[in-house]
């Protein structure tokens, strides 16, 4: 049996994340069947408020580890060589990536477990006996259309070429593996649904989300949400025209608060998680590439992402000062989606058909970061690489990085620290989803 099919599809509510759940054995207690049977409103709430707590679950592991092959980050704690050794294509089985070790297998399955509670919203919505209007089943159909768009997208990032299993709607008789392309597409209309059923939810939702949807909380702001990833996957597609189209119904705010967005959030309360990516001073010890440094301009605000430890840290031949600290506590929101990068997008998709625009849009995000306007020439590749200079400094740490380099072949321009290093374009699939 795949290992899909074996992951447990958690039902849990916000304040229940840090549980991890068995399978149900009580008779008298709440099982899948309750819920994709004859669910209440009240259980409809609980499997909204499990889905998006599952978004959290290892999420740490994904951002890490694209962190760590993009070389915006290592892990120097020395916790486990294979941070240091296995992700930068050293050291023992140097070449490859293990298809049955952590660093592959738990960002893969929590991805696809999250996603399976997207299908089980799904499947109870579509059998609720809560006298839903077809307005509210559309809310529900919105909300978990997108977060499997979402989770699936995170899995395709890392796996590439080795595609993913689009289709999870019957755990027995999974679908096959797409293609990268392919699975661009199933994810695009996905969100393209997830759009149509916003749309046709009314002026409100039948249920509530937590406080990282302020503002994006109905059906219409929802949207603009949805619209947001779209352009982000189309981008991904290559399909700059696409973007703009998405850009232009989502939230994307050219003089607003770049920080506006969906996020994961965090607290200390009973049973809830901290932010997983909060490294405290000199005791979490991932540390930035000397480059991220180096590389920037002198006034640069955006540098006040690392902070410059007293002492250097060293571990198996990697070496830095700067220790990264995107978040500076452990409650504090990670981002989705956030207007910078929505702005950086259409700065990117302007580049060849409307040189101006793009050069006004990557204005904006160094005006906002203490720098001078733009002052390089106006051909693509000068356009693209400030772009991608823009994103590395915006988006540090959010999981763009290796992304970004990989899809303008640039991968071999990322920095390797030590002979027989390499930059790996994608994990593995998991030996046990290898058909």
């Amino acid at each position: 049996m795949k290992n899909i099919n074996n992951l447990l599809i958690i039902i849990f509510s916000l304040s229940m994340l840090s549980c991890n759940l068995d399978p149900v054995i009580n008779p008298n207690g709440p099982t899948v069947e309750n819920y994709e049977q004859g669910a209440s409103k009240a259980q409809l709430q609980l499997l909204v408020n499990g889905l998006e707590a599952s978004l959290r679950n290892d999420m740490e592991f994904y951002y890490q580890t694209v962190s760590i092959v993009g070389r915006e980050y290592y892990d120097l704690n020395g916790t486990d060589p294979r941070y240091t050794g296995e992700l930068l294509g050293a050291g023992e089985g140097a070449g490859a990536l293990d298809d049955n070790g952590f660093l592959t297998t738990r960002s893969f399955g929590a991805r696809y477990r999250s996603a399976r509670n997207a299908q089980l919203l799904l499947n109870a919505v579509a059998n609720s006996n809560a006298g839903l209007s077809a307005a509210d089943m559309s809310g529900y159909n919105a909300f978990a259309k997108t977060m499997m768009a979402y989770n699936l997208l995170l899995v395709l990032n890392r796996q590439y070429e080795n595609g993913i299993r689009s289709d999870i709607s019957d755990p027995n008789n999974l679908g096959s593996y797409t293609d990268y392309q392919n699975g661009l597409g199933v994810i695009n209309s996905m969100l393209d649904a997830a759009i149509s059923d916003a749309n046709s939810a009314g002026s409100s939702f039948a249920f509530t989300l937590s406080s990282g949807f302020d503002g994006f909380d109905t059906p219409s702001s929802f949207a603009s949400f949805i619209q947001a990833l779209k352009a982000r996957v189309e981008m991904y597609n290559n399909n700059p025209g696409a973007v703009l189209s998405a850009l232009s119904a989502s939230f994307m705010d050219m003089n607003g608060d770049l920080n506006t967005g969906v996020y994961h959030i965090f607290s200390g309360a009973g049973n809830d998680r901290l932010n997983p990516l909060f490294y405290a001073l000199g005791q979490n010890k991932y540390m930035a590439h000397t480059s991220f440094v180096s590389d920037a301009e002198p006034s640069d605000t955006r540098l006040n992402k690392v902070v410059e430890l007293d002492e250097e840290v060293s571990i198996d031949n990697l070496s830095s000062t700067y220790q990264v600290q995107l978040y500076t506590s452990s409650t504090q929101p990670v981002g989705i989606i956030r207007n910078e990068e929505l702005i950086l997008l259409a700065a990117e998709a302007n580049i060849s058909s409307n040189p101006a625009a793009a050069m006004n849009a990557i204005n904006v995000i160094r005006n906002a970061h203490g720098l001078d306007n733009y002052s390089g020439g106006n051909s693509v590749e000068e356009l693209t690489n400030e772009v991608l200079k823009q994103r590395r400094y915006s988006l540090f740490g959010e999981g763009h990085r290796w992304i970004d380099m990989r899809r303008h072949n640039k991968l071999g321009e990322l920095p390797l620290d030590r002979p027989g290093d390499e930059v790996f374009v994608q994990f593995p699939r998991p030996v046990l989803e290898i058909e």
